[in-house]
């Protein structure tokens, strides 16, 4: 069996180009693509390359079947929802899925044309990805989910399955179970979502290389993960999620029960205007609660509203309450540019600011045992903590922006100090889960990039 390596060091940004690129070198006519109209009800086999998928109501995978969704291919969600309640429709999962795009040319899940805008980022116009307690694995490479985030309905498959609340849950683009599942995200762009993009609440995974933009409404945050998780998150970029670009949280522990300790690896991701958009003060980085046992390091954190935090450190251990003593959140970078906030909540809480964020005082976070050796901006617009993109306007990007900017580059200059004074140890804690077993999906072994010794996603240009 062959094994693949991805190491996300020296990678360009992903194109969030939604049409296939045509040959440079064999500029030939591409064939008209197929066309499959009205599709609802149980799925398998294959949507060929190219193709255009109309579904028209809920989907599933059933059970011991898979689909795979070939590069090109464009799956469109009607907005107008099921039944007489336009209940939104789901992408259910009790089999397997593989999504297998390309940089030139990547599955698109999403709506109607005229209905792809920023005004719709949050509307919730279907219902993502629901891979249940049934679904062995799952395989999202080179792919772009769009416009996620509706209500979940009496009549919601996941309802129905007992996975989310009729009338307060929405949908997150991609939802995960099977505490004994593998599920691999990677190289690909979650963005314009009501929810999370990845909620995880079983399995083993992979996150890496992708770009989210625009995650939550009124909450929600780009990786979200429960008790029944192993995971490796790496060399993400995490664009204006609505609370945190990280929570991990070992919430509904129960060991005999089979739902263990949630373990997560998470460096080298750089996450941006995180929690700006959140009502009220939580959160706005990456929060860590109920006894999950993590390794958060080598993360830059830039005009975010909060450095990381751990609420109630001060009963560890306690899987309803407490903060895992083993773990490690440190050597992260925290840059604040000058960009304020007017919001009434933040003039009013003092933190108008990235760096005010940054040093304000706050019960849920421990100065004893979290970033001891973490860089920190000195003021608003610390020149000495400017991570000197090679293109992103870090000094006055709006706190509040959630559209990604395509042309942005978050590659550092040579003389960064996001370059400097990262972990560069090989301490067994610090190592990522999967590096060297891997995850098998799809007869195919993925690996976790290993850590690097810098802050970010990125390296120099």
């Amino acid at each position: 069996m062959n094994s693949k390596y991805f190491m996300f060091f020296g990678a360009a940004l992903l194109s969030v180009s939604l049409a296939a690129c045509d040959d440079e070198e064999n500029p030939e006519p591409n064939p008209e693509p197929v066309v499959e109209e009205n599709v609802s009800g149980d799925v398998s086999g294959t949507w060929a390359k190219n193709s255009i998928i109309n579904v028209s109501g809920h989907i599933t995978v059933p059970e011991g079947e898979s689909l795979t969704i070939e590069e090109g291919v464009t799956v469109v969600f009607s907005s107008n929802g099921v039944g007489a309640s336009h209940t939104p429709i789901e992408f259910v999962v009790d089999g397997n899925l593989y999504c297998l795009g390309t940089e030139a040319n990547p599955v698109t899940l999403t709506v109607a044309e005229n209905e792809r805008t920023p005004e719709n980022a949050f509307d919730g116009l279907w219902g993502g990805i629901i891979a249940t307690d049934k679904c062995g694995e799952m395989l999202i490479d080179h792919t772009v989910i769009e416009y996620t985030g509706g209500l979940v309905g009496t009549d919601s498959p996941s309802a129905v399955k007992g996975i989310y609340t009729p009338g307060d849950d929405m949908g997150p683009q991609i939802t995960t179970n099977n505490v004994d599942g593998n599920y691999v995200v990677m190289n690909s762009i979650l963005r314009y979502g009501a929810s999370d993009a990845i909620y995880m609440m079983g399995g083993n995974g992979i996150i890496m290389n992708n770009i989210f933009s625009g995650n939550g409404a009124d909450g929600g945050e780009a990786v979200n993960v429960k008790a029944g998780c192993k995971v490796d998150v790496a060399g993400n970029v995490m664009y204006s999620p609505n609370t945190n670009g990280l929570k991990l949280s070992s919430s509904g522990q129960n060991d005999e029960g089979g739902r263990s300790q949630a373990l997560i690896r998470a460096y080298n991701n750089t996450i941006v205007n995180a929690g700006w958009r959140r009502d009220g003060v939580k959160g706005g980085c990456i929060y860590v609660e109920k006894n999950a046992l993590v390794s958060v390091f080598n993360n830059l954190l830039v005009n975010c509203k909060f450095k990381a935090m751990t609420p109630s450190w001060q009963i560890p251990n306690d899987p309803e309450e407490g903060y895992a003593s083993a773990s490690v959140i440190d050597y992260n970078f925290y840059a604040s540019g000058a960009s304020e906030s007017s919001l009434a909540q933040d003039v009013e809480n003092g933190t108008t600011t990235s760096y005010l964020g940054y040093t304000s005082e706050n019960e849920d976070y421990n100065p004893a045992a979290v970033d001891l050796h973490s860089v920190v901006s000195a003021s608003a617009g610390d020149e000495a903590t400017n991570p000197m993109f090679v293109n992103f306007p870090y000094m006055n990007n709006p706190l509040d922006g959630y559209v990604y900017d395509n042309n942005w580059d978050f590659h550092v200059d040579a003389n960064s100090p996001v370059l400097k004074n990262a972990y560069s140890g090989n301490d067994a804690n610090m190592q990522p889960y999967f590096s060297t077993t891997g995850l098998t999906v799809n007869g195919q072994t993925y690996t976790s990039p290993m850590p690097q010794a810098w802050f970010g996603a990125f390296g120099a240009n």
